[in-house]
């Protein structure tokens, strides 16, 4: 795979694993309010995307052919983080309120 095409998948994968974590999530809580564990499971699978997706792009901050592939790496960086943040708050609120009180 190319450099540019590495940081794009960095690029995608934490705010794709964001929208199939939610939205998975609220389906599957809606239907049994009683399987919180597999929530729990589901947030730490999307925390390790998050994590591949920075290890990917971590490599590709450094100056290389193009500028625009650098920038692509850092914005990586800082969407692995922010979007792992959203995910890690959204599976400790799983954790501390239990779903059928909500």
């Amino acid at each position: 795979m190319s450099i540019r095409g590495r940081a794009w998948t960095a690029l995608l994968l934490p705010p794709v694993s964001w929208f199939v974590f939610e939205q998975g999530l609220s389906t599957l809580l809606h239907a049994d309010c009683t399987q919180w564990g597999i929530g729990l499971a589901w947030g730490i699978v999307s925390l390790t995307l998050c994590g591949v997706a920075f290890r990917i792009a971590w490599p590709l901050r450094q100056p290389r052919e193009g500028l625009a592939d650098i920038w692509l790496a850092r914005l990586a960086l800082v969407t692995a983080g922010l979007f792992a943040l959203a995910i890690a708050f959204q599976t400790l609120a799983i954790s501390m309120v239990p779903a059928c009180l909500r």
